[in-house]
C-alpha cells in the first residue's frame, strides 16, 4: 500500500465543524489552555481535560511542529459560583486553613503538578499566574475603557456587554443569543451598580473583607476571573494564536467574556480554533458531593470507596481515558476501567512480544498499511478511540507472527517497533507499569533502611521519628508489622 500524509483537522467550537488545521506560522503552533484555580486538590474530570491537551500538544510535536504551550495557574479573581460578588475561592481556602492566600497557591499548585506528572502529562512551555501579571491586567482594562467599551462604577470596572455587541457579536462562541441572555437578567435591575446585569466585571472593588488586593487607577482591588486568560494568552502568544482550549464549561461565559476583552481592547480574534472537552460522569450520573458519587484521584489509586471494586494505576486510567474522544461524554465506573486495563495489559504485553519475534527472509506484514491507518485516526480531530483500536489489530498481527501464522522481515520488524514505540509512548503518553527487577531490589534496599532507622529511633527513645517514619510509609501504603522476630512490610 502507498502512504499518502493526509491533513489534520480539528473541530472548532466557533464555527461548528471540522476544519483543515492551517497555523498562522509555518511548522509553528501557539496553544492556550485555561489551567486549574489552585484553591483545593484537583479532581479527576481536570485531569480528563488536561490530558486531552496533552495529547493534542503531544501529536502536534510528533506531526514537526514547534509548539509554544501556555497553561495558566489562576491565583486570584475567581469567585465562588464564578460570579462578580462574593468570596474569592483563594481568599475563603486560606481563612479556612488559616494561612496565607501564596501559602494555599504553592500547597495547591505542588499538588496539581504532582498529579500531572503521575497522569505523565507534559508539562506546558509557560506556566504564568494571574498575580504575576497584574500590571498587564490592570493596562488592559485602560485599554477597554479607552476604547469605550467598560466604564467605572463604585471602584469597580465593567465590561459593557450591549455596546461591545453594537460593533461585535457577543455569543458568537457559544451560539447564546443576547437578547435572550438579558431577558434571562433583566430581573437583577436595581440590585447592582452594573449598567446592565449581563456586564462582567474586569477589575473589581475589594471590600474590607477581601484579603486578596492591589493598587489600581480605580483604588483597592484584584482583575476579574476572565481577564488574566485574555492576558497571558495574548501576551505569550500574540494578538491571534492558533489553538485556545478548556473544558466545556468554560465555553460560556469564560471564553466568551476571553473574546469580548480581547476585541474589545483593541486586539484581534483571539484564537482560531476552540476546542472544548467534555465532562465526565459516574455511573451515568453527573458527579455531586451531595449523590455521593465523587470519586477522588486517591480513591480510584486505593479502590477504598463504595463505587470502586478496587484500586487502579494512573496509567489504566488513562488509558481508560483516551478510548473516548476527547468531545463525548465519559462515563467512569469500576467495570469500565477495568475492562480497560485489561487492554492496557494485552497492549503492554504485546509490545514485550516484539523483541522475541523471529524474524523471516519474507514478510507478510504490510507497515504502509498501518502508519496509515494510525495517522488517519489522529488527524480526524485527534480521535485517540479509533488510534486505538488500529493498535489492537497490531496486537492480533504480533500474535499471528508469534504463532508463525505469520511472516515479518528484520527491517519490517524494526519499522513496526519504532511506529508502535512512537504512537504508544510519544503520542498517547503511555508507561509500562512492570516492575524491573532492579527496582525491585532498590525498593528492598530502602525499605530495609527505613526500618533500621526507624529501629534506631526507637531504641533512642526518639518516638516522635519513628512514629513519623512509620505514617510516612502509611501514606504511601505501605504496612509496617511488628514482631518478636523483627519488622516486615507489605505494600498495599
Amino acid at each position: 500500500m502507498k502512504y499518502a500524509m493526509s491533513k489534520l483537522k480539528i473541530y472548532n467550537t466557533l464555527s461548528g465543524k471540522k476544519e483543515e488545521f492551517v497555523p498562522i506560522l509555518k511548522d509553528h503552533v501557539g496553544m492556550y489552555v485555561c489551567g486549574p484555580t489552585v484553591y483545593s486538590d484537583v479532581h479527576i474530570g481536570n485531569v480528563r481535560t488536561f490530558l486531552s491537551f496533552d495529547i493534542v500538544y503531544r501529536y502536534l510535536k510528533h506531526s514537526g511542529y514547534t509548539v509554544r504551550y501556555v497553561r495558566n495557574i489562576t491565583d486570584v479573581g475567581h469567585l465562588l459560583n464564578d460570579e462578580d460578588s462574593g468570596e474569592d475561592k483563594i481568599g475563603k481556602q486560606a481563612k479556612l486553613m488559616n494561612k496565607e492566600p501564596m501559602e494555599v497557591v504553592q500547597f495547591y499548585t505542588n499538588g496539581f503538578h504532582d498529579v500531572m506528572k503521575a497522569f505523565n502529562i507534559t508539562p506546558p512551555s509557560i506556566e504564568p499566574s494571574a498575580t504575576g501579571h497584574l500590571i498587564e491586567q490592570i493596562e488592559m482594562v485602560q485599554e477597554i475603557i479607552k476604547n469605550g467599551f467598560a466604564y467605572e462604577a463604585g471602584g469597580s470596572v465593567y465590561f459593557d456587554v450591549e455596546k461591545y455587541h453594537e460593533k461585535f457579536h457577543y455569543g458568537k462562541l457559544s451560539g447564546r443569543k443576547i437578547e435572550d441572555l438579558i431577558s434571562n437578567t433583566r430581573e437583577l435591575d436595581g440590585q447592582s451598580e452594573k449598567r446592565n446585569p449581563l456586564d462582567f466585571a474586569i477589575w473589581k472593588n475589594a471590600d474590607e473583607s477581601h484579603i486578596m488586593r492591589w493598587n489600581s487607577p480605580w483604588g483597592e482591588g484584584f482583575p476579574g476571573w476572565h481577564l488574566e486568560c485574555t492576558v497571558m494568552s495574548t501576551k505569550y502568544l500574540g494578538d491571534t494564536f492558533d489553538i485556545h482550549g478548556g473544558g466545556m464549561d468554560l465555553k460560556f461565559p469564560h471564553h466568551e467574556c476571553e473574546i469580548a476583552q480581547s476585541k474589545g481592547s483593541g486586539k484581534t480574534e483571539p484564537a482560531n480554533y476552540w476546542m472544548h472537552t467534555n465532562m465526565l460522569t459516574m455511573n451515568g450520573a453527573k458527579m455531586s458531593k451531595s449523590v455521593g458519587n465523587v470519586v477522588s484521584i486517591e480513591e480510584l489509586g486505593s479502590g477504598d470507596h463504595l463505587l470502586l471494586e478496587k484500586g487502579f494505576s494512573q496509567m489504566a486510567i488513562r488509558f481508560f481515558m483516551l478510548q473516548s474522544h476527547y468531545s463525548s461524554t465519559l462515563d467512569l465506573s469500576s467495570k469500565a476501567i477495568a475492562a480497560s486495563e485489561k487492554g492496557f495489559e494485552k497492549l503492554m504485553t504485546a509490545l514485550e512480544t516484539l523483541d522475541s519475534l523471529k524474524t523471516s527472509n519474507t514478510s507478510s506484514v504490510e507497515i504502509n498499511g498501518v502508519k496509515q491507518k494510525f495517522e488517519d485516526a489522529m488527524n480526524d480531530d485527534f480521535n485517540t478511540p479509533i488510534l486505538i483500536s488500529h493498535l489492537f489489530e497490531v496486537v492480533k498481527i504480533i500474535n499471528s507472527i508469534q504463532a508463525e501464522k505469520e511472516t515479518i522481515t528484520e527491517s519490517v520488524l524494526l519499522e513496526l517497533k519504532n511506529l508502535l514505540n512512537s504512537y504508544v509512548f510519544d503520542v498517547l503518553g503511555l508507561q509500562s507499569t512492570k516492575k524491573t527487577e532492579s527496582q525491585d531490589e532498590l525498593t528492598e534496599e530502602l525499605m530495609t533502611l527505613f526500618i533500621k532507622m526507624r529501629k534506631e529511633a526507637k531504641d533512642n527513645k526518639n518516638y516522635e521519628l519513628a512514629d513519623e517514619i512509620r505514617n510516612k510509609l502509611t501514606s504511601l501504603n505501605i504496612t509496617l508489622k511488628d514482631s518478636k522476630e523483627g519488622t516486615a512490610w507489605e505494600k498495599e
